[in-house]
């Protein structure tokens, strides 16, 4: 932690269950996506988002991936696939956001998290979230969570509008972004290539272990924000 002055982490695997994500969220979002495209089908926000999978929809037609026509398939088919897809990202946030606010969703964090949260920005360190979900999703999931509202304590949020998660460049951004050095930035993630890309760009980096995490192998690793 020696010269660390901000602390960027991941969701899935790290900060919150792989099993909420997959089991709770993917699933609500494909129950409710036809629905919600219907009922909302006015909205300029949803029409964007329709737009962008529309154009995706697209290109994997002309590589002859054969997706279903139907939008509301199409998102059923990209989840499958577990697509980091910016317009179903999008669509996914506006669906869970309906949930949290219907008391229908409620997410989840390890433990750890919390305490943690307090600990760093009582130590002064900036606190900040980068995930393949959209800023609003990220931002509703640690709104809703089983130990309380946590964004009080969270600085700033990154998606893939910032770029790939497997590419350095986006780690560049997001130092900028921070006002901080790479090299003043600590990035957790369950990914070893999400790792790679941190580290190319300068940043120090720690593999989450955490229960339900594909086994990885890095340098550096903990398997709770307690020894951080």
């Amino acid at each position: 932690m020696d010269q660390v002055r901000g602390i960027l982490l991941d969701i899935e695997g790290t900060t919150t269950p792989i099993a909420f994500v997959h089991e709770v969220l993917f699933s609500y979002a494909r129950t409710h996506a036809r629905d919600f495209l219907r009922n909302n089908q006015d909205s300029d926000d949803v029409r964007a988002d329709i737009a962008l999978l529309r154009e995706e929809q697209a290109a994997d037609k002309s590589n002859n991936l054969e997706p279903p026509e139907s939008i509301a398939e199409y998102v059923d088919w990209l989840i499958d696939r577990d697509r980091k897809s910016t317009g179903l990202k999008s669509l996914q946030g506006k669906i869970w956001r309906q949930g949290y606010l219907a008391g229908s969703l409620k997410s989840q964090v390890f433990a750890d998290v919390a305490p943690a949260f307090e600990r760093w920005r009582a130590a002064g360190l900036k606190i900040t979230i980068f995930s393949s979900g959209s800023v609003l999703a990220q931002q509703l999931l640690f709104a809703h969570t089983d130990a309380g509202d946590l964004t009080k304590f969270i600085d700033g949020y990154f998606d893939t509008n910032v770029g790939k998660k497997g590419e350095a460049e986006s780690y560049r951004k997001i130092a900028i972004s921070m006002d901080l050095k790479p090299s003043e930035i600590l990035f957790i993630s369950d990914v070893v290539a999400e790792l790679e890309a941190a580290t190319e760009a300068g940043m120090k980096t720690l593999l989450s272990i955490r229960p339900g995490n594909s086994p990885q192998e890095w340098p550096q690793a903990i398997h709770s924000f307690d020894e951080v």
